[in-house]
């Protein structure tokens, strides 16, 4: 896997039915993902490990983490180009 956690606001990573979404304050995870008691089903799990032992290895390496990240500041209202 090369997905960098927090490296930006642009990469996106999709896997079965599961993506995930780069960015510089968070990382979003969203879809569905069917771990299966397979030889598929193994190799899922084992990227979503690595997927969340990539995530856990880059906050602890910012060292002091704040207690949390404030909420997007609204961008205010833009002009729709399709009206």
């Amino acid at each position: 896997m090369t997905f960098k956690p927090f490296a930006n606001d642009v990469d996106s990573v999709g896997y079965d039915g599961m993506t995930v979404e780069n960015g510089t304050d968070g990382i979003s995870l969203y879809g569905q993902i069917k771990l299966t008691r397979d030889k598929s089903g193994l190799k899922r799990a084992r990227w979503l490990r690595d997927l969340a032992a990539s995530v856990v290895q880059a906050l602890e390496a910012q060292g002091d983490l704040p207690e949390s990240v404030p909420p997007p500041k609204p961008t205010g209202r833009k002009r729709n180009p399709f009206a």
